[in-house]
């Protein structure tokens, strides 16, 4: 249980420190995350949204509130980091590898948080 744990914590937190830096990226580098976003043929609008579902994503999945809120925040991360993928895939900008490691994180975070959950630790 206690490697199970730690396992959570490190999956967890490289996730965490992941989308903390994408969010803080399209608050502060907003002129090139546009240039990108426009690239993909995504709205620019929706950078400051999103930047914000990020950090309340990360929120959610760090504090044991609500277990139907962190499931939300995993589902919309999972969703997030496929289209990611799809929009770094279509323009063959090399940019994908990001996507997919953030992937294989969530994976590994929310497959040990439910390990926790069913041996009553978390």
């Amino acid at each position: 249980m206690k490697r199970d744990r730690l396992l959570y914590w490190i999956f967890t937190g490289l996730l965490s420190a992941m989308m903390l830096f994408s969010a803080s990226m399209y608050i502060l580098k907003n002129a090139d995350i546009q240039a990108a976003f426009t690239s993909f043929g995504y709205p620019t609008y929706i950078i400051y949204p999103l930047a914000i579902a990020k950090i309340l994503g990360v929120i959610a999945i760090v504090s044991n509130y609500n277990r139907s809120l962190k499931e939300w925040a995993y589902a919309g991360f999972f969703f997030d980091f496929l289209l990611a993928f799809g929009a770094h895939w279509a323009i063959k900008d090399g940019e994908h590898m990001g996507a997919v490691m953030a992937t294989v994180l969530l994976l590994l975070s929310y497959f040990f948080w439910h390990r926790l959950r069913q041996q009553g630790a978390a």
